[in-house]
């Protein structure tokens, strides 16, 4: 094992040991509370841009810094294997990130009780780390449900307004979500043969001995729906902007920006190459779904007044355009997915942490009790335009999102050049709650109650503090939209070594139409 296997372990176990430090010591005084989670957060994010700058997969896998861990469970065929490929690579540098800005914007609060708020945030960035790094399938889910248990409880502690009902609600659909998707990982490890549930084991033996076609039907439908569920998938998407807004930010943060693509994720690492047929029986009903979550959606997210479910809507509907990439069933459509999953993490985990600067402001969410706020607070304004025209994947700072969406669009016009029409309502509908934000929070005069509000407080620009994780956020944002590539080329082999299955079983079903433009 070289030093890189052993950074990529404590990416996940340093989180996890300063989280437990912090659980048993009740006595630590602030200070120290606040070194170790800080050493907490930081060192993942650093650990994943070594990684990244180092990654070179020369494995028949595909996958670089492979290493397994004996867990007592061989037996069961479960072993703690991690390492990371094309998909992994770019995502573990977003639970990084996201979890450094995160970690960094809690620091700053005095009044939560930092002990454990910051213990629960630290269990959560370990998970995250863990889910992209995990090999094996069964700690792929595990660790999701490390970092998943902690947001409940951060919701019903530490939350706003209805706090109680938001974390009940979130409890029970991504129990319900992570259950049903458990028993559709499960079925594929217990019907491939394998005497594993290391990924790469599953994807060799199905590759040479592929599951019937009523097997693959069932199997991706409990991935679709699990999975779903768990990326807010239209109709299930109630418990985010509910949970979202009464959670504290730096939870929204690592939640939305990271934790929702757990879902994703899963399937296209797992669901698609293992279970190609199945996705290919349920691709239009996929389409159809998504597209629900794009317009109908979209729609809600236009009649929000209150900031923070505005973005928790739109957080919502652009997981719409991921789910209609993955319908694609093609290397373009799934390379659009992990692009906009990247440039969505990034951006909706800047707009949560930006609303509440607003918030911290304002003294409320309600847009239209605010108005003029450029005058006082320039440099906020500046960080929130950008960010909201990177959500809205419009051409300017944070181009990644743009670059996510186009591919989505362009493979989505192979496929199905209707779908097109309906998805490209979406962008419509983006642009008009975005600009309308930006207008409503800082230009035009104060509204009444605003005004009211001034004189009798001051109002600031962004602080240093606050401005750091939002930099780092936005910085990751335009780097990776100016430079693509520093993720996409190996992302793209990963792709079409994972998706072969996939372009056979789509090449195979679908017999040319000369009516079909």
């Amino acid at each position: 094992m070289n030093s890189y296997n052993v950074l990529l372990l404590n990416a996940i176990i340093l989180p996890l040991s300063m989280a437990m430090i912090l659980l048993v010591g009740r006595n630590l005084s602030l200070r120290t509370v606040r070194f170790l989670a800080t050493t907490g957060f930081f060192f993942p994010a650093l650990a994943a841009l070594v990684l990244w700058s180092n990654f070179q997969p020369i494995d028949p896998s595909g996958y670089d810094y492979l290493c397994s861990f004996n867990t007592g469970l061989e037996g069961l065929g479960i072993t703690l294997k991690l390492g990371l490929n094309g998909l992994s690579m770019p995502m573990i540098v977003l639970a990084g990130i996201v979890g450094c800005a995160a970690g960094s914007y809690a620091l700053q609060s005095e009044a939560r009780p930092q002990r454990q708020y910051l213990m629960l945030l630290l269990f959560m960035q370990s998970g995250s780390m863990g889910i992209f790094a995990s090999v094996d399938v069964f700690f792929f889910y595990f660790f999701h449900e490390l970092a998943l248990i902690p947001t409940f409880i951060c919701i019903g502690a530490w939350g706003g307004r209805d706090r109680h009902i938001a974390a009940m609600e979130v409890a029970i659909y991504l129990t319900l979500g992570a259950m049903i998707s458990l028993v559709g990982l499960l079925a594929i490890c217990f019907q491939s043969g394998a005497d594993s549930f290391d990924m790469i084991t599953l994807k060799r033996f199905l590759g040479s001995a592929p599951l019937d076609g009523e097997a693959q039907h069932i199997i991706f439908a409990l991935l679709l729906f699990g999975f779903g569920i768990l990326v807010s998938l239209f109709p299930f998407y109630s418990w985010a902007p509910r949970g979202y807004g009464a959670a504290p930010t730096s939870v929204a943060m690592l939640h939305a920006g990271v934790l929702k693509k757990f879902g994703l994720y899963g399937l296209l690492q797992v669901g698609l190459p293992l279970v190609p047929l199945g996705a290919l029986q349920w691709r239009e009903e996929m389409c159809w779904l998504a597209l629900g979550s794009v317009v109908i959606i979209g729609m809600v997210t236009l009649a929000q007044r209150d900031l923070k479910q505005m973005i928790g809507y739109s957080s919502v509907m652009h997981m719409g355009y991921c789910f209609l990439g993955v319908a694609c069933l093609s290397v373009l459509g799934a390379g659009g997915v992990v692009i906009l999953m990247v440039a969505h993490g990034l951006s909706v985990a800047l707009l949560f942490l930006l609303g509440h600067v607003v918030y911290r402001r304002t003294d409320t969410f309600n847009m239209e009790e605010m108005g003029g706020l450029v005058s006082r607070a320039p440099v906020l304004a500046a960080l929130f335009s950008a960010a909201v025209l990177a959500s809205v994947a419009l051409p300017g700072p944070g181009l990644l999102n743009f670059w996510g969406e186009f591919a989505i669009f362009l493979a989505l016009w192979d496929y199905h050049v209707p779908f097109v029409v309906m998805a490209a309502l979406g962008l419509i509908i983006s642009a008009v709650y975005g600009l309308r934000a930006i207008a409503r929070i800082f230009f035009g005069p104060p509204s009444e109650a605003f005004a009211d509000y001034l004189k009798s407080n001051t109002v600031k620009d962004i602080t240093t503090a606050e401005k750091l994780p939002a930099l780092v956020l936005l910085a990751a944002l335009i780097l990776t939209g100016f430079w693509p590539r520093l993720f996409t080329d190996e992302m793209n082999r990963t792709l079409e070594e994972n998706f072969s299955p996939v372009i056979a079983v789509v090449s195979q079903a679908e017999e040319p139409d000369p009516d079909r433009e």
